[in-house]
């Protein structure tokens, strides 16, 4: 039987029903509400470029009109791997990376190991060693073509007060690798270091304590504490570091002292991928080869990433 009541509950009824049915979309709505906006822009700054570069270097198309392209398949592939100027590039990439990570991180790592203890002035030396990690590129630029400069570069100037000769750093291969990974151990080497000091300090002081009370010194301490400690940190570092070496362009371009520095010196003996990259997109404007060069920079980069996190597994594992 239906009563006056009832009819006039149904409405309730069916208010409170959708009240309870926007509720529950709204719990299951709002965390992708809040993810949304990074996966927009992700899409349109990142996503996009790489699926369209992507496109790009399987045409031959110049940087003047991209519409103006044609079919050309993995031909831009296959011009890079034959190319001298590419495994040249590359070679020059893992060089530099080389002899600017490993004395970057293990200066960093040791720098890190002397601001973790209590020191006079400690968060003074802390901003210290992030200035040049915060100075410009433009003040970098000035201050290393000064350095460096073959007729009044104070590096020169040191090693004649030495009693040797100067040095023409830009000519010589082994001589400009070494410039230019002296300007990357300069600008990131305390940026390492206050990421090992952070993770430093989230080392429970108890290990520290249980360790001197065995008898262990100094140096023990920090090899079977502190370094397993902050062992993350360092793979993080090491794959970062990696992964910019591969991406290595303004400090090559700052000891070439700009634009004209793209070709790495009169014989590329330090033209990096990066550099190789722009003078192909930008300076000869041949938009296709760039874009094939960056996607094998970027698959480069994959390989390396997945050997480091295989060999980071099989080492927690032992």
């Amino acid at each position: 039987m239906v009563t006056a009541d009832t009819v006039a509950a149904a409405p309730d009824e069916r208010r409170a029903a959708r009240r309870g049915l926007r509720y529950r979309w709204g719990l299951k709505a709002t965390p992708y509400a809040y993810v949304a906006p990074f996966f927009v822009l992700f899409g349109a700054f990142g996503l996009y470029p790489l699926v369209y570069t992507a496109w790009l270097s399987l045409h031959d198309v110049q940087l003047v009109d991209l519409d103006a392209r044609s079919w050309a398949g993995f031909s831009n592939y296959s011009t890079l791997l034959t190319s001298p100027r590419f495994w040249k590039a590359l070679c020059n990439t893992f060089s530099l990376g080389v002899i600017s990570a490993v004395p970057q991180l293990l200066m960093a790592l040791g720098l890190a190991h002397l601001l973790n203890y209590r020191l006079r002035g400690a968060l003074v030396w802390r901003v210290v060693s992030l200035v040049p990690y915060a100075t410009s590129i433009g003040a970098a630029a000035l201050f290393f073509q000064f350095v460096f400069s073959r007729d009044f570069g104070l590096v020169n100037w040191a090693l004649q007060g030495l009693g040797l000769g100067r040095v023409d750093w830009e000519s010589g291969t082994l001589s400009s690798q070494l410039a230019v990974s002296a300007i990357v151990i300069w600008r990131w080497t305390g940026y390492n270091a206050l990421l090992y000091l952070a993770a430093m300090q989230a080392i429970p002081q108890e290990r520290y304590e249980a360790a001197a009370l065995d008898g262990a010194s100094r140096w023990q301490q920090f090899r079977n504490v502190t370094i397993p400690g902050i062992r993350p940190t360092i793979v993080f570092t090491i794959v970062i570091s990696t992964i910019g070496s591969i991406q290595l362009f303004g400090e090559p371009l700052i000891f070439g002292g700009g634009a004209q520095a793209v070709g790495g010196g009169a014989n590329g003996q330090y033209q990096t991928l990066g550099l190789l990259q722009y003078e192909t997109g930008w300076a000869n404007g041949n938009a296709g080869l760039a874009s094939a060069l960056a996607w094998l920079m970027f698959l480069l980069i994959v390989v390396i990433a997945l050997i480091q996190a295989v060999v980071t597994r099989r080492t927690r594992r032992g």
